[in-house]
């Protein structure tokens, strides 16, 4: 395909930041934010998908307020659910490619082992009701669609964990951070760049759509990221780290429960797509260096 249209949802989040660096030799990128694609009116999607017809549809907007979403159900669900399903609905109309990112929190934290895609999934919070919603909508209109499962999002851009902690630790000589739920944090860039792989598989041939996890290799806790976090932050400034102290959940009550484990497991990307995330550690560093350029 020469030139392929591509739609970019979500463009100053963290993760349509990066897909606009990743796909901008691609194709014609057309790159909209909620000013010009408010997924909270999905019916205005479709007039804007028509006027454009892309060939590629990357939805990288999502309601993302975990804790929000318990006092905001319906909202959460018009975004996260409807909005999918008319971008399945347009992109099936156009034989154009979905992707579309999901989360690890449509599972319910209780499997010892890292999660497969075929696990049943049981999410605990309105967010991971919504976003596990969004996937059966897109499943059931069909197409050539990739459901991206991704977890613990992280980049140079937007609010995420990282810039949190290294906010807080030019605040605080202590922080107490949750050590009970387990996951692999993935970066925004290593997010992106996987998505070209994939994109570029679907424009080179016919790869295998479907669900698939997508996340950096390896797990730990948010406190073990934290520390991590601080010890690189550290190493690369000379900034002094705060001390990191683990907590139990039940420490740090929230509107919204987290399951305990929700590592995924990667294997079906690996070997339907051939994409390889790096580990998480190097992830990190790739992106600490890129917030300091």
């Amino acid at each position: 395909m020469s030139q392929p249209i591509i739609l970019i949802l979500g463009a100053n989040g963290q993760v349509g930041t990066e897909l606009q660096r990743s796909f901008g030799n691609v194709g014609k990128v057309t790159a909209c934010d909620r000013q010009r694609a408010d997924l909270s009116k999905p019916e205005e999607l479709r007039a804007l998908i028509r006027q454009l017809r892309p060939n590629v549809i990357l939805n990288a907007a999502a309601y993302t307020a975990v804790d929000r979403a318990e006092s905001e159900p319906e909202l959460a669900m018009t975004i996260n659910g409807d909005a999918p399903r008319v971008l399945a609905e347009e992109a099936a109309e156009l034989d154009a490619v979905l992707m579309h990112y999901s989360t690890d929190y449509v599972f319910d934290g209780s499997k010892a082992s890292p999660w497969v895609e075929t696990d049943a999934t049981n999410p605990l919070n309105i967010y991971g009701k919504t976003k596990l919603a969004g996937e059966k909508f897109i499943e059931a209109v069909g197409g050539k669609y990739f459901i991206f499962r991704t977890s613990w999002v992280y980049g140079p851009h937007g609010h995420n964990f990282l810039r949190t902690m290294l906010r807080l630790g030019r605040e605080r000589d202590q922080l107490k951070i949750v050590d009970d739920q387990f996951g692999a944090p993935t970066s925004s860039i290593a997010i992106a760049d996987a998505t070209r792989a994939a994109v570029t598989a679907a424009m080179d041939g016919q790869p295998e759509y479907g669900i698939y996890h997508l996340t950096c290799g390896g797990e730990t806790t948010w406190c073990r990221f934290a520390r991590e976090i601080f010890a690189q932050h550290q190493k690369r400034s000379g900034a002094k780290a705060p001390e990191v102290s683990g907590i139990p959940s039940s420490d740090y009550p929230t509107p919204a429960t987290r399951p305990a484990n929700s590592v995924l497991s990667n294997k079906k990307l690996q070997s339907e797509l051939k994409i390889t995330l790096p580990e998480w550690q190097g992830a990190l560093v790739e992106t600490l260096e890129k917030l300091q350029d």
